[in-house]
C-alpha cells in the first residue's frame, strides 16, 4: 500500500481530518475522495492504490462528524457545509500541485461531488459518481413523516454481494452503526433538491452505479441523472451488484472502469 499522510484543518463546524496517498512517481492528476454516510475515508484504501499506480496523488477527508473529524456522528445539518469542507482540500491540492482534479463521490459523497461540481464547475477535469443518492431514496420521506424515527441502521449485508464487506463494516469502530437522524434525513432530502433544480454538469462525468442498490435505488438515481446529464456524461450500470460497488465482487472490473475513464479525462502516462 501506498504512504498514507494524515493532516487535520479548520473545517465549517470542527477539525476535520484529511488523508494524503502518495507513490514514489511524479503524479500527473490529483484524485479526491468523497466517502458516504456513516464511514470514513480509510475505507478506500484499495481504490487510493489503484489511483497511486494509475499516477495519482489521492486526497481525501473524514466528512465532519465522521471517522475521526470532529462534530456529533453522521448528523448533518446542511450538505453545504460538505461541500465547503471538499472545497477547502480542493483548493489546497490546487496551490500545492497545479495539476488536474478529478473527484470520486460515493453514496453521500456523490451527492456532495455532485453538489461542488455544479457550484464550481471549471475547478475539476472530470467526476466520478458512484452510487450517488443524487436522487435520494423513498424511503427518507418515509422515515421523516414517523415520530419518533424508528431506529433502523444501514443494514450491511445491503452493502456488497462480498460477505466479508459487510461484515467488516458491521466491526469498524470508525463507522457509525446507528439510526438516521432526522436532521440528516432533511438535509439529504434538501440537497437532492438542489441537484435538482441546479445547472447540468458540463464537465466529464462517470456515473456508475449497482443494478440492486438499495440505498441509492437505481431508478431514482437515473430520473436525478437525467435532469443534470449532458454530452460529456458517461454512464454503466453492473448487473447485480449492490450499494458499494467500489467493494463489489467485481470490484476490480469497476476500478478499472474508473481508471479508464480517468486516462481518457486528463490524458494517459506516457
Amino acid at each position: 500500500m501506498p504512504t498514507v499522510n494524515e493532516n487535520a484543518f479548520p473545517g465549517i463546524r470542527g477539525s476535520i481530518q484529511g488523508y494524503q496517498w502518495a507513490g514514489e512517481q511524479e503524479p500527473r492528476y490529483v484524485a479526491v475522495i468523497a466517502h458516504g454516510y456513516g464511514e470514513h475515508a480509510r475505507r478506500y484504501d484499495h481504490v487510493a492504490a489503484a489511483l497511486i499506480e494509475d499516477g495519482a496523488v489521492v486526497y481525501a477527508l473524514d466528512h465532519l462528524g465522521h471517522g475521526r473529524s470532529e462534530g456529533e456522528r453522521a448528523s448533518v445539518e446542511d450538505v453545504a457545509d460538505y461541500v465547503a469542507d471538499l472545497g477547502v482540500v480542493i483548493q489546497r491540492t490546487t496551490g500545492k500541485h497545479g495539476l488536474p482534479i478529478v473527484l470520486i463521490g460515493h453514496s453521500m459523497g456523490g451527492l456532495i461531488a455532485t453538489r461542488y461540481a455544479q457550484e464550481h464547475p471549471t475547478a475539476l477535469a472530470a467526476v466520478v459518481l458512484s452510487g450517488p443518492v443524487i436522487g435520494g431514496n423513498p424511503g427518507f420521506a418515509q422515515l421523516l413523516e414517523l415520530d419518533p424515527i424508528p431506529e433502523v441502521p444501514i443494514d450491511p449485508a445491503a452493502l456488497s454481494r462480498d460477505p466479508p464487506v459487510g461484515e467488516a463494516y458491521a466491526v469498524d469502530p470508525l463507522v457509525y452503526h446507528g439510526p438516521f437522524r432526522r436532521e440528516t434525513l432533511q438535509a439529504l432530502v434538501a440537497a437532492v433538491e438542489q441537484v435538482a433544480t441546479g445547472p447540468k454538469l458540463e464537465l466529464p462525468v462517470l456515473w456508475l452505479h449497482g443494478e440492486l442498490d438499495q440505498l441509492a435505488p437505481l431508478g431514482v438515481t437515473r430520473e436525478a441523472a437525467d435532469r443534470i446529464r449532458s454530452s460529456s456524461w458517461e454512464e454503466k450500470v453492473y448487473p447485480g451488484a449492490m450499494h458499494e460497488i467500489l467493494n463489489e465482487i467485481n470490484r476490480d472490473e469497476v476500478i478499472g472502469d474508473v481508471l479508464t475513464f480517468l486516462r481518457s479525462a486528463v490524458g494517459a502516462r506516457v
